[in-house]
């Protein structure tokens, strides 16, 4: 597989706003597999790290993230690269690929590994999920009790059980709104912050359909700003901003490498 067939594998999956060169360096590097520099818009793979097509296609996939993330933020990157909106946006990418055929889920070819997994999720996900729900329900009886005797339930929670008021809070929630408890106390905690009923359940359902946290909390994110139609047009306005600033920059560059051919 040669740079330019990877290149057209990856505007397979998705076609960039912006346009990308990507250049394998004919070296091994044991540092990094592959980097995205944004100013130059270059995805470079270190290709002589990889024996197979497979962890080679997910490197690019990965480092082509980078780019789409900057190419929604006009261009640029935020100082702290590996955010969720990049991993949301990996993630999307490999299941898309996953879907084309042009990247192998190797998760489902070892028959240990899926047995593991298995034991996993319901040994160890399910119980953990539903010993906290189980003491949200607890802490609101509790918190009952606290009001019949004429006492704080928050002081209860501070000074008897000690444990902080937002994991409290967090675990009423879970049981309040009945969450799904195979899903894992972590995303229950996630599940029970989101406050619109209609992106909740979606949200539960994307997590449950096998979405990746970091994918179904971009899913969210952008649900939210949808329901703010102020907030997603100021955020729409700063990325188109962005975009321009960065064309123009690059338009500068062009005209003056231009005159210097001339």
């Amino acid at each position: 597989m040669n740079q330019d067939q990877v290149r057209t594998i990856l505007l397979s999956i998705e076609d960039a706003p912006i346009e990308f060169t990507l250049i394998f360096s004919g070296k091994k590097s044991k540092k990094v597999n592959g980097l995205y520099k944004p100013d130059t818009r270059e995805i470079i793979i270190h290709n002589r790290n990889f024996e197979d097509d497979n962890l080679l296609l997910y490197t690019a996939i990965h480092e082509y993230a980078h780019h789409l993330h900057a190419c929604s933020l006009g261009g640029k990157l935020p100082s702290r690269s590996h955010t969720t909106e990049f991993w949301g946006i990996l993630h999307d990418l490999l299941e898309k690929a996953e879907a084309k055929g042009v990247y192998k889920n190797v998760f489902t070819e070892s028959p240990e590994l899926a047995e593991l997994t298995e034991t996993i999720r319901k040994k160890y996900l399910l119980q953990n999920g539903s010993l906290v729900k189980e003491l949200g329900m607890l802490l609101l009886k509790a918190g009952e009790l606290c009001d019949s005797i004429g006492a704080r339930f928050e002081d209860y929670i501070d000074r008897v059980l000690c444990i902080p008021r937002l994991a409290a809070r967090m675990s009423m929630k879970m049981f309040e709104y009945d969450l799904d408890p195979s899903l894992g106390s972590d995303n229950m905690r996630f599940l029970a912050g989101i406050k619109n009923d209609d992106n909740r359940a979606a949200a539960e359902k994307s997590l449950l359909g096998g979405k990746s946290p970091d994918a179904v909390k971009r899913e969210t994110m952008k649900k939210s700003q949808e329901d703010d139609p102020r907030d997603r047009l100021e955020k729409e306005k700063l990325r188109i901003e962005r975009t321009i600033n960065s064309l123009t920059k690059r338009l500068d560059e062009v005209e003056r490498e231009l005159e210097t051919i001339s």
